[in-house]
C-alpha cells in the first residue's frame, strides 16, 4: 500500500473537496482518511490516500493536483506518507 498526504488550503470556495476527490477517484486512488476545517473563510484539507491502484505515479499525481489547485484557487500538496512523517517527526 501507498500510502500519500494530500493537504489543501486557500480561501472557502463551493465545489474544492467536489473537485479533489473527483479526480483522485478517476486515478483510482482511495481517500482512507480526510479531515476538513474552515476557519473565517480559510478552507484546510487533509487527506490520507492509498495510491497503489493509480495508474499515476506520485509525482503524475502531485503535478496533476498542482494544476487542479492553480485552476480553482486553492494550494494543493501532494506528499509520499514516508517524506511526510521525516518532515514532520519531532
Amino acid at each position: 500500500m501507498k500510502k500519500t498526504i494530500i493537504t489543501v488550503t486557500g480561501r472557502d470556495t463551493v465545489g474544492i473537496i467536489a473537485r479533489v476527490c473527483t479526480y483522485l477517484a478517476e486515478q483510482k486512488v482511495n481517500v482512507e482518511d480526510i479531515s476538513q476545517t474552515i476557519i473565517q473563510g480559510f478552507f484546510h484539507m487533509m487527506m490520507i490516500a492509498d495510491t497503489s491502484g493509480s495508474p499515476k505515479s506520485a509525482g503524475e499525481l502531485a503535478e496533476d493536483l498542482n494544476a487542479i489547485g492553480e485552476e480553482i484557487g486553492v494550494s494543493i500538496h501532494c506528499q509520499h506518507e514516508d517524506i511526510f512523517n521525516m518532515m514532520h517527526r519531532v
